[in-house]
């Protein structure tokens, strides 16, 4: 059975009472760039061995994840995706996303 997105992916309860609420799952505001805490790190699980990028840690709107994410792909001159919560770039851009995203005014940090 297929997701359904207006759900978060629920399909099914048992309870006879159950009503879901589609307004329980509001969207932060987004913090100001200074009081944001990223966390650049390069990962290759579940990529086939290529390496990836990940920018998480991000406390806002969709939209607002995903318009950072198009901006740091410019920059980088690489693909990506934003997916989960996570800005994904191709390729270990860890020291030039960490530049790039200080530059802008995040808090930013280093991982593996």
């Amino acid at each position: 059975m297929a997701k359904d997105k207006n759900t978060g992916g629920f399909v099914y309860s048992t309870n006879p009472d159950f009503a879901f609420d589609h307004n329980a799952r509001e969207e932060q505001e987004t913090k100001t760039q200074s009081a944001q805490k990223l966390i650049v790190q390069k990962s290759v699980k579940g990529r086939g061995g290529k390496v990836a990028t990940l920018v998480t840690g991000f406390i806002g709107k969709e939209t607002d994840l995903e318009a950072l994410g198009k901006m740091l792909k410019n920059k980088c001159g690489t693909g990506g995706s934003v997916k989960d919560g996570e800005i994904i770039i191709q390729g270990d851009m860890r020291q030039k996303l960490f530049d790039i995203l200080v530059k802008e005014g995040y808090g930013v940090k280093l991982g593996n």
